[in-house]
Order: structure tokens, then C-alpha cells, then sequence
């Protein structure tokens, strides 16, 4: 089993870490975030409100039910689920349709120990980075040859002054870590040879085409510790930002597309002692 969550089509059509077909990004952010603080769950479970019918629930963990509501209707299925039979339940969605909740306790836990997590998101259409790679365990990709992505990041954290991080401060962060792997050539370690000199990198592998022998200028390379695949070069964005984000952040995710259509997620605690101070 993968830990990336791979967004599977262009119809915004998410499949979680257990093969299943989620309906929306909110679905698929639960589902790591789940994940990443080691809670199982089951997806789009039945909760019985009586006798003789059940309705469908989002997701059911040990501690209680969770439901993206995205409608007034889903709204009205959770004060019954909680009339009926007491589960505890988080909502979450559109203020438009949990505002008309009447008994917002009955439905919204609130822990005031945590309830301070916060999970923002940084898209733009600048936000890209083309780079070169040679993947030798796939034939198609053993050749050398590039890419345009574009990127996605989350950040995640408790609040100062009502938010995660300024926006602009974190689009800065990682308009710098991209400008970091931009244009560049991405080799794997373990294919350097020790015969270099002071500028050049000497790249040897095998692959299905044949012998690759390249002798590459240092400053247009960037050196990974695996295969420059997306999900890894997800992982390296996160490893540069994780540095440069304040001490109320947690964890960082990355959605990073080849193409229009495929793409990696990955999401990471921060190390503390990676951290700058920031006041």
C-alpha cells in the first residue's frame, strides 16, 4: 500500500490509501489527515437512525462520525443521526448550510484543545517548476526528458492572530522553494560516479535503452537521495519549505501534477528542530 494519495482524473474524482473513490478534495484532506495522526476509519459507512433505515456517513473512526456537508439535506441527516442515537459527530463544510443547523452543540464537537488546528492551502497558476529526469526502471521514462508541474501546497497549524500564515508570506516560501529545483536536472545519487571534477557531476546508469554516461554542470543539476519521481520531488518541496515555516506549523502537504491529469500528494509532520525561530 502507497502512502500518496494519487487524484486519479481531471473530474476531481480522489482515491484515498484503501482504494477509495472519495468525492472531493475536503474528502481526500480528511482521509490524510487521518491518516497522518494514525486514526483508521471506514469510508461512507451506514449509521442506523431507527429501526428500519440507515443513512450513509462520510467517515467513521473509533472516536465518531465525520461528515462534509455540502448540502442542507446532509445538514438535516446529522440532527437526526444525533436525535437518534447520540453519535459523536465533526461537520464539516459550507458556513451557508451548517449555519442553518439549529443545535450546532449537538452536532459540532469542539475540543478546546484542538480546535485551533487549522489546514490552508496555497494555489496559483505561477506556482510551477520545469526540470529534466531519467526514471531507468521505466522504459518509457529511461531516456532523458522534462516536465512543467505545477504545485498545490498545504499548511497546517494552530492559529496566531486568527491565521495558519500570512498568505503572502507563505507564497513567498514556496515561490523560493521552487526557484530552488526550477530548470534543473534531477539525478539520483546512487548513479554518481566518483570521477568528478570541481563543476561538473559525472551521471552512469543502466537502463532498458542502454548505457547513459552524462557529465553534468553542478549548478543546472539537483542531487536526490531516490528517483526523481513526483511523489519524491512532492517530498523535496516540503523538505525545503519545512525550514522556513513558523513554530505553529505542524505539517506541510504537496500536491505536485505531471501534467494536467496525474500527480502525487504527500503530507509531512515538520521536525521541530528543522524550524527557524520566528516570533
Amino acid at each position: 500500500m502507497v502512502e500518496d494519495k494519487l487524484i486519479t482524473d481531471k473530474a476531481l474524482k480522489y482515491i484515498d490509501t484503501k482504494g477509495n473513490l472519495l468525492n472531493s478534495r475536503t474528502e481526500l484532506s480528511i482521509a490524510g489527515l487521518l491518516q497522518f495522526l494514525g486514526i483508521d476509519y471506514e469510508y461512507n459507512t451506514k449509521v442506523k437512525v431507527d429501526n428500519d433505515s440507515t443513512v450513509p456517513v462520510d467517515f467513521r473512526t473509533k472516536n465518531g462520525l465525520i461528515e462534509v456537508i455540502d448540502s442542507q439535506e446532509e445538514a438535516s441527516k446529522l440532527e437526526k443521526i444525533s436525535a437518534k442515537n447520540g453519535e459523536r459527530i465533526v461537520a464539516i463544510g459550507n458556513s451557508e448550510h451548517a449555519g442553518r443547523i439549529s443545535e450546532l452543540g449537538s452536532l459540532f464537537l469542539y475540543d478546546s484543545a484542538t480546535s485551533d488546528l487549522r489546514s490552508i492551502f496555497i494555489e496559483d497558476p505561477t506556482l510551477n517548476f520545469d526540470y529534466a529526469h531519467a526514471l531507468p526502471m521505466v522504459e518509457k521514462c529511461s531516456v532523458l526528458h522534462g516536465h512543467t508541474s505545477s504545485v498545490m501546497v498545504e499548511i497546517i497549524g494552530s492559529t496566531k492572530g486568527g491565521m495558519v500564515i500570512d498568505f503572502g508570506e507563505a507564497k513567498k516560501i514556496v515561490k523560493e522553494a521552487l526557484d530552488t529545483i526550477d530548470h534543473k536536472f534531477f539525478i539520483n545519487r546512487n548513479y554518481l560516479v566518483e570521477e568528478e571534477d570541481d563543476e561538473h557531476y559525472k551521471v552512469s546508469f543502466e537502463g532498458p535503452r542502454g548505457t547513459f554516461d552524462i557529465k553534468v554542470p553542478k549548478d543546472t543539476a539537483y542531487v536526490l537521495n531516490d528517483e526523481a519521481t513526483v511523489e519524491n520531488l512532492a517530498g523535496e518541496i516540503l523538505k525545503i519549505m519545512a525550514p522556513k515555516m513558523p513554530k505553529n506549523v505542524q505539517a506541510l502537504g504537496a500536491y505536485v501534477y505531471e501534467g494536467a491529469s496525474k500527480g502525487a500528494h504527500v503530507i509531512s509532520k515538520i521536525n521541530d528542530n528543522l524550524q527557524q525561530q520566528h516570533s
